[in-house]
């Protein structure tokens, strides 16, 4: 067995030196700090104590390190996953309590044993039938409910949990009078500060400092005593080994949130990823094995009481800027969080919600994604329109029937596609031997009586009517009477029984007109099912070419005559 190929890290380990160690240590310790607030924040999104954001830092970004396939690619908590979390699970237990915190362990731990199958039978490819125009309607919708979601400590008073976020809005606009303006302040200032230090160094650790800063403001000027809330007691030591709490009709009652997660967790981990691998070029992100890598994250993570874990962009980039050369970076990274955990604790009881609150509304900031949404306006309306409606899906009834629907749009988009398949009547370039569209190229030459077609796609069920109307049109719409028909078959790379049919139903067609049907550069395999079908002796040996000019010479000398 090549157990590189399950355990890169046996890859780089042997070529582990000195300055690859400098590298890691300088990537680890940055995302590491950058870690310690946003995990907190993001735990707080999910409807969970602060302390399960720590958690997530630990063994999830160790296990990653180990077996992922990217070496600058950064586990831990994300934003969207969190409010996936606390919308799912949110609405079968009560956020914070200890029935929630179990179910989002268990829900943890099933999306990676979902992951780890998939990785098992090889089946990433199924990310794809989400298209990239609906996760951009998906995330920027999901940015807007994330921020409405923090509108409770941006403004200091109690809201009401509502099923929709246009129905939080109204009732913090109608209740604004009661805003408490030291949590207000806070929190504002807390966002300034962020985005200030972020504009002075991608680099700067703006959330810790601003963290470091609100805790000793909170706490030599006692707050807290004016109504800003803090996070308290925060437990120290590392999290212990406990499985979750099984059971059909719990794990049931988790599922929704299991699928949505393990989808939009899987396709945005595995597109980091590949941008990752498209700057640097020195790996080859492999998607199986990346679902290997998420899945033993998730479910070593759960089982030591991690929420669930996905890839971040901001940390990722951060990692890759900072000079990440191997997963070594995402376990000092991790340790970090450890001696968090053992020793940093305590530090942690001034810190307002409010400052946590400004960490995930700077965060949500990079979920909108403006120029990709104007460049799909001007270049592609199709996937325009489907941004747009999965955009306005998720807003208007959930996160969960916003993923459901963006599967469906993008379902409904590949059909829709595939039974439209783009068609051409070629032909011949003067003083060569190339064939071109006769609507691209003036000078494109067809023979008088001879039609050629390429079709490009594969002839299956779902755009066989599309096909034979195309050839019916051309034909019985043709401004010169025809003697030969060809198909291009060369853009053709399957055809299925369905297709066997109609492609007998139109030599028979032509053959009643007069016509004689050809074929020309058919790839092996097509050859193969056209031989096997017998089609290919109804068609005939001398009708079948390899070449265009083969058959506009065949037409000339035996047809054309």
């Amino acid at each position: 067995m090549n157990w590189q190929r399950y355990l890169p890290f046996l890859e780089w380990m042997p070529k582990y030196n000195g300055q690859t160690l400098r590298s890691d240590l300088s990537a680890g310790l940055t995302v590491g700090v950058m870690l310690v607030p946003q995990g907190m924040a993001y735990a707080m999104l999910a409807g969970l104590p602060p302390i399960y954001g720590l958690y997530g830092g630990l063994l999830p970004l160790v296990i990653y390190g180990l077996m992922g396939t990217s070496r600058q690619l950064s586990l831990g908590p994300v934003a969207v996953d969190a409010l996936l979390i606390l919308a799912g699970i949110g609405a079968v237990a009560t956020p914070g309590g200890e029935e929630f915190i179990g179910l989002v362990i268990l829900a943890g731990f099933v999306i990676g044993v979902l992951h780890i199958l998939m990785g098992v039978f090889k089946m990433g490819f199924l990310v794809n039938f989400l298209s990239h125009p609906v996760i951009i309607g998906f995330t920027s919708a999901a940015a807007i409910i994330i921020a409405v979601s923090q509108f409770k400590y941006l403004f200091g008073f109690s809201i009401p949990r509502f099923e929709h976020s246009y129905e939080t809005v109204a009732y913090a606009f109608q209740h604004i009078a009661d805003i408490h303006w030291p949590s207000f302040i806070i929190c504002v200032s807390g966002i300034l500060l962020i985005l200030i230090m972020r504009k002075i160094s991608r680099a700067l650790p703006g959330a810790l400092l601003v963290t470091i800063i609100a805790i000793v403001v909170v706490a030599v000027f006692r707050l807290d005593h004016l109504g800003v809330k803090i996070v308290g007691d925060v437990p120290k030591g590392l999290p212990g080994f406990s499985l979750p709490e099984f059971g059909i009709s719990r794990i049931m009652s988790v599922m929704p949130t299991v699928l949505t997660v393990a989808i939009i967790g899987v396709v945005e981990s595995i597109g980091i990823a590949k941008v990752l691998e498209a700057k640097n070029k020195d790996t080859r992100v492999i998607p199986n094995q990346e679902l290997l890598a998420l899945g033993f994250s998730k479910v070593i993570g759960a089982i030591f009481q991690s929420l669930p874990t996905s890839a971040s962009f901001t940390r990722s980039a951060v990692n890759d800027d900072a000079g990440a050369k191997t997963g070594m970076a995402s376990i000092i990274s991790a340790l970090i969080i450890a001696l968090t955990l053992l020793f940093l604790t305590s530090l942690f009881y001034y810190l307002p919600e409010a400052i946590l609150a400004s960490i995930v509304l700077v965060a949500v900031k990079g979920l909108f994604n403006i120029d990709e949404a104007v460049e799909l306006w001007h270049h592609h309306r199709q996937d325009f329109l489907m941004m747009i409606l999965t955009f306005v899906t998720t807003l208007a009834l959930g996160i969960e029937e916003g993923v459901l629907f963006g599967v469906i749009f993008s379902l409904i988009m590949i059909i829709y596609r595939a039974s439209k398949a783009h068609v051409a009547v070629l032909g011949r370039l003067p003083d060569t031997n190339y064939y071109r569209s006769i609507e691209r190229f003036e000078k494109a030459l067809r023979v008088k009586g001879m039609m050629i077609m390429r079709f490009d796609a594969q002839l299956f069920f779902g755009n066989i009517e599309y096909f034979k109307s195309t050839v019916y049109d051309l034909v019985d719409h043709s401004k010169e009477p025809l003697k030969a028909f060809v198909l291009d078959a060369s853009c053709i790379e399957d055809v299925d029984s369905t297709g066997i049919h109609a492609l007998e139903e139109i030599i028979d067609y032509l053959k009643d007109k007069g016509i004689q049907f050809q074929i020309s550069g058919a790839i092996g395999p097509v050859r193969d099912i056209l031989r096997k079908t017998g089609l290919l002796d109804k068609i005939g040996e001398e009708n079948h070419f390899m070449y265009l000019q083969d058959a506009e010479e065949h037409f000339k000398e035996k047809i054309n005559v």
